[in-house]
């Protein structure tokens, strides 16, 4: 694996989602700007959120339970962060 905090897994989970295995003190900044920049969107205003442990369930937008971030299974100090645009 790369020396990288966030590399991009999967460039298309869906329509509008990504994923990225990235260390798990990432910010949302930090993988956001990973996001654009190795595996832009198309969409007008990119890349745009982050799906957390903490992302509301009430957020009709995410499938929540499923897509919350998950320990990778590789490197235990990681994890696999679903990204929406």
């Amino acid at each position: 694996m790369e020396d990288k905090r966030v590399i991009v897994t999967k460039g298309m989970v869906g329509i509008c989602h990504m994923q990225v295995c990235a260390m798990a003190d990432a910010t949302d900044e930090e993988i956001l700007a990973v996001c654009n920049q190795r595996n832009p969107s198309g969409t007008t205003n990119g890349w745009m959120s982050v799906i957390r442990e903490n992302t509301p369930e009430e957020d009709t937008f995410w499938p929540i339970k499923e897509w919350k971030p998950v320990t990778c299974q590789k490197f235990p100090e990681r994890k696999h962060f679903i990204v929406g645009c």
